[in-house]
């Protein structure tokens, strides 16, 4: 296993992490006798992150366990997270904090995060309720070692968070298909420059870029290398990066452990070649014959006068796709809905600012009522307003 260090602490982690959402189940029940055996496993080679949430049913507690029976407290960081969308006054946070600490069966958290945190407006409201006095005695009492966040969103909305508060480190969505979406290239890059860690968590799409793939795309994969598969490829893609700390890999099987913890003790920053990236190229033109809007997200239509994430809207269009309409539908609903100041299609007037900037020449106003036609549909209309009133609330 190799080790990247983190720059503002010294902690030496892992760069692979033990992402714990995808346990196997028994009916609904994680299996923990299995969920042990994979971890274990994972301990043994290296792996010293584990990253849970609140929410990941069962995941907590699951680790928790696993945990105290093998002793391994000491030997692993755990990050989890606030689930601050359930949040209304301050003594929520206390509540909430205590219960994962009790399922966690620790009294101190390594790395802490704020799920989900994807508008600044929502960190302004967490502020106004007081969480940076509750941060600041949580840091003091030792019960909170690092905060941080995690993020889905653009990368003007990303950029806007990191410099809103001294953070620790942070997570976003990075793998070869989101280079220029999500926080992108260009939020990595900044998170970096500012000395802030990243964690990097989807860096195959939940499988989707190794089992989802066009055939063409594995046929690309296996003529450049034919004893590297398309999961090797997409993890080294994302190790190639310096600015990079730790990836996250909800392991479930104990072939996926081996196999990512050789690939973790061996792939390098900067070890790939000109021909290598060139592979990738190849396999997202594949993937990319079923886009609809050629959107390279470049963010020249940016900002948009109502408020519109307009490069956002056309990834989680075109994901709908190129990956599946369910995946599109989660990121659209992410990345641009699930926030205090949305961003969604439905909010463009028509004024036609946009279009004057754009390099590739897109009718932005025309593919963004497409965006609103195909995304917006009753099904999101129902969840966007849960959502709604859980934000009111």
């Amino acid at each position: 296993m190799q080790y990247r260090v983190n720059q503002k602490n010294g902690d030496k982690l892992s760069i692979l992490g033990y992402g714990c959402l995808r346990y196997t189940k028994k009916g609904t029940v994680i299996d923990q006798e299995k969920a042990e055996k994979e971890m274990a496993l994972a301990v043994e080679k290296g792996v010293n992150y584990f990253d849970t949430a609140y929410t990941y049913g069962g995941s907590e507690v699951c680790l928790g366990k696993f945990l105290a029976k093998y002793g391994y407290r000491d030997r692993v960081k755990i990050a989890t997270k606030l689930p601050h969308y359930y949040i209304k006054k301050i003594e929520d946070m206390e509540r909430y904090f205590a219960e994962e600490l009790e399922r966690l069966q620790t009294d101190y958290i390594d790395y802490y995060l704020m799920h989900m945190l994807n508008d600044p407006a929502t960190w302004q409201r967490l502020t106004d309720l007081g969480i940076q006095d509750w941060i600041r005695e949580k840091k003091e009492s030792g019960a909170i070692k690092n905060i941080g966040f995690s993020f889905h969103g653009g990368t003007a909305k990303f950029k806007e968070l990191i410099d809103a508060y001294d953070w620790d480190f942070c997570q976003i969505q990075y793998n070869y298909m989101d280079e220029y979406t999500q926080a992108g290239i260009d939020g990595l890059n900044y998170a970096h420059e500012k000395g802030i860690p990243v964690i990097i968590m989807e860096p195959l799409r939940g499988g989707r870029l190794v089992n989802q793939l066009p055939e063409a795309a594995k046929k690309e994969f296996a003529a450049a290398d034919k004893d590297r598969t398309p999961a090797e490829w997409g993890l080294r893609w994302i190790w190639n990066h310096e600015q990079v700390n730790v990836i996250l890999s909800g392991m479930n099987d104990v072939a996926q452990v081996e196999e990512n913890c050789r690939i973790a003790s061996e792939a390098q920053a900067h070890e790939m070649t000109e021909a290598d990236l060139q592979v990738f190229d190849r396999v997202k033109a594949e993937i990319n014959k079923s886009v609809k809007v050629g959107c390279t997200g470049c963010g020249y239509c940016m900002p948009c006068p109502q408020g519109v994430d307009i490069p956002t809207c056309f990834q989680a269009y075109n994901r709908s796709y190129t990956d599946s309409w369910f995946g599109g539908m989660m990121a659209y609903f992410m990345c641009t809905t699930l926030r205090q100041d949305k961003t969604i299609a439905s909010k463009c007037v028509g004024c036609g600012k946009c279009e004057k900037h754009c390099p590739q020449q897109i009718h932005i106003r025309e593919e963004l009522k497409n965006v609103k036609r195909r995304m917006e549909n009753p099904i999101y209309k129902v969840v966007k307003t849960v959502a709604d009133k859980i934000y009111k609330y």
